[in-house]
C-alpha cells in the first residue's frame, strides 16, 4: 500500500512526460542527429556528412541574410511589443484615461483575435503599389514621392512585414501588462506622490520594477516568437524580393520542401535552437530574474 502511494504522484504526471517525450524531446534529438546527414524526404538513403551541413551553412550568404533579419525582427519586437506595450498599458491605467480604458483596450486587442494569415493577406492589398491604401493616401496628401512598392522593394520589404507583425501583436502584450499593473499596490504610488514624484518618475521607479517578472516572461515569448516568425513573411513576400526579407524559418522551409535538402534544413533548425537558448541565457543573466 505504501509503495502504491509513493508511485501515485508519478502516475499522475506520466502522461504529460510521455507526450512531452514523443512530441518535444524526441523530435529535438532526432533533428540534432539529422543535421549530420544529407538526405531527401523523397528517399530513404542517408549520407553521413558530419559537420558538412554546418560548414556549408557558414558559407551561405542567404543564411546570414535570414539570421540578420530574424535578429532584426526580434530587436524591433522587443522595443515595440515589450517596452512599447508597457508604456501603452501604463497610459491606459492612468486615471486620466481610465474612463476610455475599456474601449481602448478592446481596440488594441482586436487585431490579436484575427488570424495572422488573414492580416497578411489584408496588408498585401493595403501595401499594393498600384491600388493600395498606403500609396493612395500618400498621393492624396501630396507625398507622391514617398510612394513605392513596399513589399517589392528590397530596402523596405522586411520592415513592412515587421510593421504588420507589431500591429497585430502589441495588443496582447499590452493587455498582459495592464493586468500586471492592476495588481500593483496603490500604496506604492501614493508613497511616491508623497515623496514628490510625478507620473513619469512613478512609472520608472514603481511601475517598471514591479513589472519585472511579467516583463521577463514576455521578453522570452517575444524573442522566441520572432526567431520562429514564418506566416507573415511567407505570405507577404515569400522571402523576396530576391532574399532581402528571408528569415531563418522561411529559409528552412524552402530548403526542406522545395530544395529537398532535409539535412541542411535540420542544420538551420539546430542553429535556431542554439540561438534561442543563448538568448534565453543572456536575458536571464542580464535581467537577474525569472525566479517566480
Amino acid at each position: 500500500m505504501a509503495k502504491r502511494l509513493t508511485l501515485a504522484p508519478y502516475l499522475y504526471f506520466a502522461p504529460c512526460l510521455i507526450l512531452m517525450g514523443l512530441f518535444v524531446y524526441y523530435p529535438v534529438v532526432d533533428n540534432l542527429i539529422s543535421g549530420f546527414y544529407r538526405f531527401s524526404p523523397l528517399s530513404d538513403a542517408r549520407q553521413f556528412v558530419g559537420f558538412g551541413n554546418y560548414a556549408e551553412l557558414l558559407q551561405d550568404p542567404v543564411f546570414y541574410t535570414g539570421l540578420k533579419n530574424s535578429l532584426l525582427f526580434a530587436l524591433i519586437s522587443v522595443i515595440v511589443q515589450v517596452f512599447g506595450g508597457m508604456v501603452v498599458a501604463a497610459i491606459l491605467e492612468d486615471p486620466l484615461f481610465r474612463r476610455f480604458a475599456l474601449s481602448l483596450r478592446t481596440v488594441y486587442f482586436i487585431p490579436v483575435l484575427i488570424s495572422m494569415t488573414v492580416i497578411s493577406l489584408l496588408f498585401s492589398f493595403i501595401l499594393n503599389p498600384e491600388t493600395g491604401l498606403v500609396n493612395s493616401a500618400l498621393t492624396a496628401i501630396g507625398l507622391e514621392s514617398w510612394t513605392r512598392g513596399w513589399l517589392g522593394d528590397s530596402a523596405t520589404a522586411i520592415y513592412a512585414v515587421i510593421a504588420v507583425s507589431q500591429w497585430q501583436s502589441i495588443g496582447y502584450t499590452t493587455m498582459l501588462f495592464v493586468v500586471a499593473i492592476q495588481k500593483i499596490p496603490v500604496e506604492l504610488y501614493e508613497a511616491a506622490r508623497m515623496d514628490g514624484a510625478n507620473k513619469i518618475q512613478s512609472f520608472f521607479h514603481v511601475t517598471v520594477p514591479e513589472l519585472r517578472e511579467v516583463r521577463f516572461v514576455l521578453l522570452l515569448q517575444c524573442i522566441a516568437g520572432s526567431i520562429l516568425i514564418f506566416t507573415e513573411v511567407y505570405i507577404m513576400t515569400a522571402g523576396g524580393p530576391g532574399y532581402s526579407s528571408q528569415v531563418l524559418s522561411t529559409y528552412l522551409f524552402q530548403k526542406a520542401f522545395f530544395s529537398n535538402e532535409m539535412g541542411y534544413a535540420s542544420a538551420i533548425a539546430n542553429v535556431i535552437l542554439v540561438l534561442s537558448v543563448i538568448l534565453f541565457i543572456i536575458q536571464k543573466k542580464w535581467l537577474k530574474t525569472g525566479g517566480e
